[in-house]
């Protein structure tokens, strides 16, 4: 670990306030620029599965090889890492109910009261989305904390690429209690909360880790926040892009991102 752990919680935090942008949208346009959004979510892909498996992957393989003296048992281990990172997400996302998704796409133009909805449930509704996303935000909060300690520039990259992400998720919370209160400011902070689980849960892990890090645990930590990020890619992020625009577009900018981010890690090499 080799960063600043203030600046690792900074960008953590970055990342998580903006489901408040999320929420401002849904306030105040009209409409929802889906190919703008479907883009931007494809590139925040691209970022997220370049950089977990060129930087963090390769890192924690090489640093483990370096350590155990083995590069076959170094495979092993990394891979091992970054698998039980995926299943690690996995598990949490089956907890949350599969009518509360929070990460089914939103369009602003889409989130009039639905008819016959009393505003109990459409409390309840906003309230268990934002407690659904706050569960979901506490691996990607460690994810980008972690890879900020490893390297600025990745861990800056990632926070940038998960905000994007968090930004339908605002619209997903504060719709609802909106539409239930009446009241934006209540939503808008709801919304705000729910992204406040991503720097908690960087700082929960990082409590916890400190106390017993050693050298072999770090690398292999970076190899389960690779799979975390890798599944968040492709379970969430790529299905939103393709659902918000042109199966093109989405593609178009995962391949972006993965450009982008390839020259970043030579320019900073």
């Amino acid at each position: 670990m080799d960063n600043d752990p203030l600046l690792a919680f900074a960008f953590t935090l970055l990342a998580g306030v903006s489901t408040g942008i999320g929420s401002a949208l849904a306030f105040f346009a009209n409409r929802t620029n889906t190919r703008f959004l479907a883009g931007s979510l494809g590139f925040s892909a691209g970022v997220m599965i370049y950089v977990s498996f060129v930087e963090l992957l390769g890192t924690a393989r090489n640093e483990l090889a370096e350590l155990l003296g083995d590069a076959s048992r170094a495979d092993w281990r990394a891979s091992g890492a970054f698998f039980a990172g995926m299943a690690a997400i996995a598990v949490i996302d089956k907890l949350v109910p599969e009518t509360e998704n929070p990460h089914e796409p939103k369009k602003v133009e889409d989130l009039g009261p639905p008819a016959g909805d009393c505003e109990a449930k459409l409390m309840r509704m906003g309230l268990i989305t934002a407690l659904a996303i706050g569960i979901h935000n506490f691996p990607e909060g460690l994810a980008t904390f972690m890879a900020t300690l490893r390297d600025a520039g990745v861990g800056f990259s990632v926070a940038v690429a998960i905000a994007i992400h968090n930004i339908p998720e605002g619209i997903a919370v504060s719709a609802p209690i909106f539409y239930a209160t009446g009241d934006r400011k209540k939503a808008f902070v709801w919304s705000f909360l729910s992204g406040l689980s991503e720097p908690l849960g960087a700082l929960a892990g990082y409590l916890v880790l400190s106390s017993f890090m050693t050298p072999e645990l770090s690398a292999l930590t970076l190899a389960g926040v690779a799979g975390i990020m890798v599944f968040i890619a492709l379970d969430e992020l790529l299905p939103a892009a393709e659902k918000y625009g042109e199966h093109h577009l989405s593609i178009y900018g995962a391949v972006a991102g993965m450009a982008v981010m390839a020259i970043s890690l030579l320019l900073l090499a």
